[in-house]
């Protein structure tokens, strides 16, 4: 291996599931402990206005892996569920693909949710593939997957194929399941799908075992002298919020709160691990949610805890509950301890980060949505916004686009969960929202009929990109 090679920062992205901007202590949150992440913020740097690409989960996670906006491909709204066909083409590139190609060793471990190869025993229905699928017995788990993370980029792949409320419950390795789902799952806890499950099945351990998968990465690339970038995507605090027992009981927002903080166990967990391998100076490590978080829990309470800040909204809704992320960043000597940045970024920019980060080049048509945010990382002073613009999606399909302090929504209603979820425009009324993120970040004043000329500009901007098919030129 070349001495460049040798000396590129490893790279770790955790991403939870439906952690909202009010989860860590870092952010406001009071009520559930998160020293790891808290740590992070203090020797590194805490983003304030960091955006997932999608208010749900599948989307985010396309975009966070491409560069490239969900809304593009045939994925129009909501997610791939536990059977679904791949989402990510063969000939698109990833940040894996990329990174591998230079020089990296490469791994996905935790939830997955971007479609998988199956094999079929019979022809595969035409049309969505929906959740039950007959419990899966159509499916052949006997055989290797078509398709995996690894005709990703990833050198390594462990981990669940969807939400962990979603058949088939069971770990894949590479193209491989861990055992064989052949039993009906025997305890459906809040909100699970019916489906098979691979005999023994703990939904409490999973995210242990993806831990311990994590870690053991982390230690065969130290060893073998390569550089490496690790995709960790664990189920938490997503339902069905069911702790182990030695996180029982370890906030004070019910068994969700404890959730956020196993999430943060297991940041602390990665942190040690690069700590005794020597390489924890030597490591870009970035932590963040796919989308916000339910308001309350998955029995109706909040706890008196905030999960997505002072943010309008929650989960899949197009306000900024819905999308606006904690993000932290740490890689000590290059990003100043303590350190805030208000930028307004993107999960989405992932892929030209980690670009800049490893000093390759973005393959041909790769990450057409995606800028890296190196200057905001490198505490250097901005002499325009990083975006032109930002596009936000809520998990009905609802666009928004950001500019500045304009956000022009192209829809009435959250386009979520929250009520109203849509409103249909009444004759001569206005037909969106309008807010002033400056003046009213929580979204109160809708000043679409006031600001004509605002919504057309923004109107435009997002036909322009639609059509074009990027909103990054390079």
């Amino acid at each position: 291996m070349s001495e460049n090679l040798h000396s590129r920062p490893n790279i770790v992205y955790v991403m939870a599931d439906d952690m909202g901007f009010g989860d860590p202590g870092c952010y406001g949150a009071a009520k559930i402990p998160t020293p790891n992440m808290d740590r992070l913020a203090r020797e590194g740097m805490r983003f304030t206005d960091a955006h997932s690409a999608s208010a749900v989960c599948t989307p985010s996670r396309y975009a966070a892996l491409t560069g490239r906006y969900c809304w593009r491909t045939r994925l129009k709204s909501g997610v791939m569920w536990g059977y679904s066909p791949p989402l990510i083409d063969d000939e698109r590139p990833t940040v894996a693909k990329m990174l591998r190609d230079a020089g990296y060793a490469t791994a996905a471990v935790g939830k997955w949710h971007l479609g998988l190869g199956w094999n079929w025993k019979e022809a595969m229905p035409e049309g969505p593939v929906e959740m039950r699928e007959e419990f899966g017995h159509r499916i052949d788990h006997e055989r290797p997957l078509t398709h995996s993370p690894n005709d990703d980029g990833f050198d390594y792949f462990f981990g669940i194929p969807a939400s962990l409320d979603m058949q088939p419950y069971c770990f894949i390795e590479n193209r491989e399941t861990v055992g064989t789902p052949d039993v009906e799952k025997d305890t459906y806890h809040p909100q699970q799908r019916e489906g098979l499950m691979v005999p023994g099945w703990k939904d409490d351990q999973v995210d242990l075992r993806h831990t311990g998968q994590a870690c053991d990465f982390i230690e065969r690339s130290v060893a073998s002298g390569s550089p490496f970038f690790l995709y960790l995507t664990p189920s938490v605090p997503h339902r069905p919020c069911l702790p182990p027992e030695f996180m029982e009981g370890a906030s004070e927002a019910g068994l969700r709160g404890d959730c956020v903080a196993l999430y943060d166990w297991i940041v602390g967990e990665v942190m040690s691990t690069l700590e005794r391998q020597g390489v924890a100076d030597d490591t870009l490590i970035l932590v963040t949610s796919d989308n916000g978080a339910r308001a309350v829990d998955y029995y109706g309470n909040d706890w008196g805890h905030r999960s997505c800040g002072p943010w309008r909204g929650q989960k899949a809704d197009i306000w900024e509950g819905g999308h606006r992320e904690p993000l932290l960043a740490r890689w000590p000597e290059r990003i100043e301890a303590g350190a805030v940045c208000e930028e307004t970024v993107g999960l989405i920019d992932l892929m030209a980060t980690c670009a800049e980060v490893a000093g390759c080049d973005i393959p041909e048509g790769g990450a057409p949505d995606s800028i890296s945010i190196m200057p905001c990382l490198l505490g250097e002073e901005l002499s325009e916004p990083l975006h032109e613009a930002t596009v936000h999606h809520s998990g009905g399909g609802m666009f928004a686009i950001r500019q500045g302090e304009w956000k022009a929504i192209f829809g009435l209603g959250s386009g979520g969960f929250s009520d109203p979820r849509e409103v249909d425009p009444v004759p001569g009324g206005q037909e969106g929202q309008l807010y002033n993120m400056f003046d009213d970040p929580q979204e109160t004043t809708n000043l679409w009929e006031q600001e004509p000329r605002i919504v057309r500009r923004l109107n435009d901007l997002l036909d322009t990109w639609r059509e074009q098919g990027r909103s990054v030129q390079r």
